[in-house]
């Protein structure tokens, strides 16, 4: 497990050197890993595209910078584990396994869309792959996440479901972890012992604030003590790192021992939305969160360690940006919704 102790907001370690890793998975889910990472990379570069072609509208909050954490994390899940994001959510869905069409079509407002074209960007949702959907406002999407872990809890011991217990995953941003829902839901989480796991992406940025400005105590792993559950700092430009840290927690979880806070420290590299010009942080300061891309980074460490060669990683690239066009073209072919269906999806159909 990669850790750093980051006070001054910029990053202080390089990459893991995983090289004992090798036997911890195949050369298969190294590849998956990458081919994850690069269409997380890939979607959002498109979506900027998009955006300022006029083909999006309203908010768009991209991740680039920080796929390893979705990536390191996500794939870990079952499919009928459950997932709750952010406004930055589109990659979380795509690591749920939701469909880049049916992503990209949410985000143009299509009727195809994940979510009837009514959500956009910032409500992702698929019932299908328990995604639970993005949240507008911070905090708001860690009782909804801490409502399902009670469900599976609920389901295996009242309503005797067969089966280990179904994991829920909850993303939210550091500035969030000022906020009440926060320190609730954790106290919650413990007393009932729920198989949830808290990922802060610590970003280092709250909008236009910076991380260490806004808290009094900055290192947000350390505020699981006072709940009693486990806290622990990862290198979140690091998927193997995260992959590691998320595999024990999601362990402990599933065999009814209670919830674990990570704290994933990553950045960034765009600004808060695409309508933000990104001119309050440093440009020092970006360049050196830039050198150390998870997606290049972990793209060299496969081929550094022999566990595949560059060309099969440029097959996975070239695949993976079909795809990206092809949702595109899927969004652009696919209806707008009709206007007398406005009101449908408001309220519960029989």
């Amino acid at each position: 497990m990669c850790q750093q102790k980051n006070k001054t907001a910029l990053p202080v370690t390089i990459f893991s050197d995983y090289t004992s890793d090798q036997n911890f998975a195949s050369t298969d889910t190294f590849l998956s890993l990458y081919e994850d990472m690069l269409l997380g990379r890939n979607f959002e570069d498109m979506c900027a595209q998009m955006y300022y072609r006029g083909k999006m509208f309203g908010f768009v909050h991209l991740y680039n910078g920080q796929e390893a954490v979705s990536t390191g994390v996500i794939k870990l899940l079952n499919s009928d584990d459950y997932v709750c994001s952010t406004y930055r959510d589109h990659v979380h869905a795509l690591s749920k396994g939701v469909e880049p069409k049916s992503v990209m079509a949410e985000l143009f407002g299509k009727e195809t869309g994940c979510s009837k074209g009514r959500g956009g960007s910032m409500h992702i949702f698929s019932s299908k792959h328990n995604f639970l959907g993005g949240f507008a406002f911070i905090g708001e999407g860690i009782p909804v996440a801490i409502g399902a872990s009670f469900q599976s809890v609920y389901s295996k011991q009242v309503l005797k479901r067969a089966g280990l217990l179904r994991v829920s995953v909850c993303f939210f941003g550091d500035g969030t972890t000022n906020n009440g829902q926060f320190f609730e839901c954790l106290n919650m989480a413990v007393l009932w012992k729920l198989p949830i796991i808290f990922v802060v992406e610590n970003n280092q940025w709250a909008i236009g604030t910076a991380h260490h400005r806004a808290t009094s105590s900055p290192e947000i792993y350390k505020k699981a003590k006072a709940f009693g559950l486990p806290g622990i700092e990862v290198d979140g430009m690091d998927v193997l790192a995260v992959r590691d840290v998320a595999n024990q927690a999601i362990e402990r979880a599933r065999l009814g021992e209670g919830p674990t806070l990570i704290e994933a420290l990553t950045y960034r590299f765009r600004g808060h939305s695409l309508a933000d010009p990104d001119e309050l942080r440093s440009q020092q300061e970006k360049n050196a969160w830039l050198a150390r891309d998870p997606v290049k980074i972990f793209k060299n460490y496969i081929i550094k360690h022999q566990i595949s060669n560059i060309d099969t990683l440029k097959q996975i690239e070239s695949k993976v940006k079909k795809k990206v066009q092809e949702s595109v073209d899927f969004a652009v072919s696919s209806n707008e919704p009709s206007l007398s269906e406005l009101r449908r999806y408001l309220f519960v159909e029989n």
